[in-house]
């Protein structure tokens, strides 16, 4: 990684509604990095079944900006916001992203799914997501990972081999509570609540 990309950070663009393949085309265009995370979902019709690629958190589009061109950001037909905290963008942890990224560009089946906060976390051991901790979820007996960005309240499921993974003493995971935003931040099911500190 090179210090430029080391001093761009990613930010949260909120879309109009079925805007986002539109507004992340356009800010390509005018030369922003953009990521826009797609999952493939079969859509039924009367008279036909189609595979179509949907945005994993609808109406958000990530841009990568390390100088300050938000007017060009915000004057891109389909953009309406910046995600944002006191006035200021709110910068989504690098960490985040990367876990996203490494999910999609994995091929495994991923969908949506509601934010979680909180429940047992485990680590993937084997595979394309190898070291990715979260929480584990089972959905008609296939074992999932929830995945979330949560300044934007938003996660996705990405299916797992149950034996692929490893559960996370609480001990270990309060520490790493504490150090969330230098790690990958992924989540799954709740069996059992934890209580931190």
């Amino acid at each position: 990684m090179t210090k430029q990309d080391l001093n761009q950070n990613w930010f949260a663009v909120c879309t109009r509604h079925q805007h986002e393949k539109t507004a992340a085309r356009i800010l390509e265009y005018k030369e922003f990095e953009v990521f826009l995370p797609l999952y493939k979902a079969r859509h039924r019709w009367k008279d036909r079944i189609k595979e179509v690629s949907l945005p994993l958190f609808p109406g958000y589009v990530f841009v990568r900006e390390g100088s300050k061109r938000w007017l060009a950001v915000l004057t891109t037909p389909g953009v309406s916001s910046i995600v944002s905290c006191g006035g200021q963008p709110s910068v989504v942890p690098f960490s985040e992203i990367e876990g996203v990224k490494r999910v999609v560009e994995s091929n495994l089946p991923v969908e949506p799914h509601p934010f979680l906060k909180a429940g047992d976390w485990v680590r993937v051991k084997f595979g394309p997501i190898a070291g990715l901790e979260g929480i584990l979820l089972r959905k008609k007996n296939v074992a999932r990972l929830v995945l979330s960005v949560e300044m934007l309240g938003k996660s996705a499921a990405v299916e797992v081999d149950a034996t692929d993974v490893e559960r996370i003493p609480s001990g270990a995971l309060r520490i790493d509570l504490s150090l969330r935003t230098q790690s990958l931040s992924v989540r799954t099911d709740v069996r059992r609540s934890v209580s931190t500190p």
